[in-house]
């Protein structure tokens, strides 16, 4: 009586030895997939830090008339500018440093040597009678040359209080309709001076942190490649069992034939 072959004796057959190399190096490309997916899922929200301390000219970062790019927010950079005369703006509410009390930013208007204009926070006073009398200061004597700062995306003009008479934000886009000499072209973020102008203090611009968020599209696509790494496994699994079950049917089927009892199936 011919006895029935069991899986695992199916299973080192040279065939579906072969078919298991192939199916573990299906899922082992699989696998790689997977993991460079998850990899892809943890996206960087900032520059680099290396990047951002390197001081860089302004228009290697950025371009006059377009959006500030992500990599360039944060970015120190250098400019050659000339500031135009009555075109300082004293913003309030704003914060330095550690210091909890609300004071003043002076921001001037940059004329580049491209004639693109940049908005340039100078530095923050602790009253608008300070503001005021380094805004005189500097109609006298405009700090022309070349300046240094921290490059920042601009702010949105919905922040500043028009109906209590306050504005407290550095909105690019509210400060052209304020300056007296309209730009041919304007920077979209503004310039926080690393050196404060006379009487005020220095505006306080740490480097951007690298925020780290988690792309949940990009998690999903490596679970589904760790999914098909095991269905490799299960398929070949799957079709040896099927040859098995396959074979037991014909042994059976020919037992019957001939009269012979059929075993079992284990």
């Amino acid at each position: 009586m011919q006895t029935q072959a069991t899986v695992w004796q199916i299973a080192r057959r040279p065939r579906w030895i072969g078919a298991l190399v192939l199916a573990l190096a299906i899922a082992g490309g699989f696998a790689a997939l997977g993991q460079w997916q998850l990899s892809r899922s943890f996206e960087s929200g900032a520059a680099p830090v290396e990047q951002t301390e390197n001081v860089v000219a302004l228009d290697t970062v950025s371009t006059p008339q377009q959006p500030v790019p992500a990599l360039a927010t944060g970015q120190l950079v250098t400019a050659d500018a000339t500031f135009v005369a009555g075109d300082y703006v004293v913003l309030s509410d704003r914060f330095n440093d550690v210091d909890a009390t609300p004071g003043f930013w002076v921001v001037g208007h940059a004329i580049t040597p491209d004639g693109a204009s940049l908005a340039v926070a100078l530095g923050w006073a602790a009253s608008a009678d300070d503001a005021r009398q380094a805004v005189g200061r500097l109609e006298q004597s405009t700090p022309d040359g070349t300046i240094t700062g921290r490059y920042l995306p601009s702010e949105s003009p919905q922040e500043s209080d028009f109906e209590a008479g306050r504005r407290s934000a550095l909105a690019v886009s509210e400060l052209v309709n304020l300056w007296a000499q309209q730009p041919a072209g304007v920077y979209g973020g503004y310039l926080v001076t690393d050196a404060a102008a006379s009487g005020l203090v220095r505006i306080d611009s740490p480097r951007p942190l690298s925020e780290v968020s988690l792309n949940l599209l990009n998690v999903f696509y490596a679970i589904e490649w760790v999914v098909f790494a095991g269905f490799a496994i299960f398929l070949w699994y799957r079709l040896v069992r099927d040859t098995w079950e396959a074979e037991g049917e014909a042994l059976r089927d020919a037992e019957l034939a001939s009269g012979t009892p059929a075993p079992p199936v284990e």
